[in-house]
């Protein structure tokens, strides 16, 4: 049996690649709740009095975020949003009942929106129109505008001051990357954690888990006796977006020199702090829906998709 590098005392159940520790499941759960701690402290994420909105799926990374959270902050100040987006074989009545019933177990409100319920269509009919208008747009860029736009919403009109969001290292690493590619300084600016509020219509995000792996909270929920949604999306492989291409590529880096993720975000926070305190960025307001876009846009993403789909009329010719 080989013993935990930590305590000495105990089975290693989980071999951290980035550390070469091995760890039990005790001295695990403390090491990703401590770091996890550290960045909300560095980043000044919260305060005691803050009333925090959290974004969860269903999935592996919203169950650890409903776990930490409300070990480190009010429960009674914790609410959650889940966004159903409307896919067929993936959207599961179970895998729903069942994040409800984590929630409520730990104290926590949770709001339930569905896609058709944000933008009139579900997103099976935005694909399928897309499809057959013969638009190439990935059925991730629909689901990722509306669960967005659903969760910001949902936060504002209820009160909230902040949303925390699930995204892990690997998530943001790959956000990270694809924004470098497209030599997007905004969206560079704007994933850094202390940027600063670039719209009132934006409620604040704060992203937790941001310096876990992906690897960590997948052995965390497992530990945890968690059972997330297991279901993958039917459109996974349709039109494999940007994002599904710099995953595998980080994946092999990763594999190839352990640590390597981390190291990469850890230098971009360090690179950006002070660009990111001297920078000011302004958001303008969609002539549709009113709700914030992009720096010298009209017209926000989301109704740009329905427009392009046919599933908006809008007399002006705006694109």
């Amino acid at each position: 049996m080989v013993k935990c590098d930590i305590c000495g005392l105990k089975e290693a159940v989980v071999y951290q690649r980035h550390t070469g520790r091995r760890l039990c499941k005790e001295c695990f759960f403390k090491d990703v709740l401590e770091r996890v701690l550290n960045e909300v402290k560095r980043y000044e994420m919260f305060k005691d009095n803050d009333k925090i909105m959290l974004a969860v799926s269903g999935g592996k990374d919203s169950y650890v975020l409903m776990n930490i959270m409300t070990q480190i902050h009010d429960p009674s100040k914790l609410g959650a949003v889940t966004i159903v987006e409307g896919i067929k074989g993936y959207n599961r009545v179970e895998d729903l009942d069942q994040l409800r019933a984590y929630a409520k177990d730990h104290g926590i409100d949770i709001v339930v929106v569905s896609v058709k319920d944000l933008s009139g269509y579900t997103v099976d009919e935005m694909v399928e129109n897309s499809i057959r208008k013969g638009l190439k747009i990935s059925p991730c860029t629909f689901c990722g505008i509306y669960r967005r736009r659903g969760i910001n919403l949902v936060a504002r009109s209820l009160g909230y001051n902040k949303v925390a969001t699930a995204h892990n290292l690997d998530d943001e690493v790959q956000t990270l990357v694809i924004n470098m590619l497209r030599g997007d300084e905004a969206r560079l600016i704007m994933l850094h954690p202390k940027r600063r509020r670039f719209s009132e219509l934006f409620v604040p995000k704060i992203k937790p888990l941001r310096k876990i792996y992906e690897y960590e909270t997948a052995r965390y929920a497992y530990l945890k006796g968690y059972k997330p949604q297991i279901y993958e999306c039917p459109y996974l492989n349709m039109m494999p977006s940007l994002r599904s291409k710099i995953r595998d590529i980080l994946y092999r880096l990763e594999e190839e020199r352990p640590g390597s993720l981390l190291k990469l975000l850890e230098e971009y926070d360090k690179l950006f702090e002070k660009e990111v305190e001297k920078r000011e960025i302004k958001l303008n307001t969609c002539i549709i829906c009113g709700e914030p876009t992009s720096p010298g846009r009209r017209v926000c993403k989301a109704c740009e998709l329905l427009i392009k789909t046919g599933l908006l009329r809008y007399e002006e010719k705006i694109l």
